[in-house]
């Protein structure tokens, strides 16, 4: 296969890095070349997607996913993922490990917040996106981070992901919704006594 070849089967799967073209054989020299006769396009340091392709939500975590592959996409983002809201993000709202140094993601706009230990390992679910595995916190999880950084969010955002996830609850759409999941989330993220009343009144 020859080396463009190579470039639009790599590229076809998604955004991908300088280091996914090496590993092809394609030199970064030619991808500088195809960048400027306008077959790819240069997202943020190291990161590239086709020119011809329309960049969409998913692309957008995937790039993000690439650039933080330890970092959880949480909160409002994982809320859209899981439909789990009406509202549309202005950022990619990603969660990071304890006192880990913030990532530089300079080709979309991001909002952080930290955890450690469990309250960060609980519920992350990889989700492929665009041909990238990206971490996401799952349905049960997100609520429960809604209540405990219901300061960045807003407690109303955070009610009426609770509202969603319970109608789901009742209908027995799938095992990811039950009371007993939604209880070890918030056990995870410390907002059991928090979440407690609301779940009692909705149920």
């Amino acid at each position: 296969m020859s080396r463009i070849g190579e470039l639009m089967e790599l590229a076809g799967e998604g955004p991908f890095r300088a280091s996914d073209a090496g590993e092809r054989g394609i030199p970064r020299t030619y991808l500088q070349r195809w960048v400027e006769q306008g077959v790819i396009e240069r997202v943020a340091r190291g990161l590239y997607r086709l020119v011809e392709v329309e960049p969409t939500e998913k692309a957008t975590l995937a790039e993000v996913g690439i650039r933080v592959p330890r970092g959880n996409v949480c909160l409002l983002s994982a809320l859209q993922v899981h439909d789990l809201t009406t509202e549309s993000p202005a950022a990619v709202w990603l969660m990071i490990e304890g006192h880990s140094r913030a990532p530089r993601v300079d080709f979309v706009r991001t909002e952080i917040v930290r955890a450690s230990g469990e309250s960060f390992r609980f519920g992350v679910e990889t989700h492929r996106m665009e041909g990238v595995k990206v971490r996401i916190t799952s349905p049960a999880k997100t609520v429960a981070d809604c209540f405990r950084f219901r300061r960045h969010v807003g407690l109303e955002v955070a009610l009426e992901a609770l509202r969603d996830y319970m109608k789901r609850v009742h209908a027995r759409r799938s095992a990811k919704y039950s009371m007993r999941v939604l209880e070890d989330a918030a056990r995870a993220a410390r907002v059991t006594t928090v979440i407690r009343p609301y779940m009692e009144a909705l149920a």
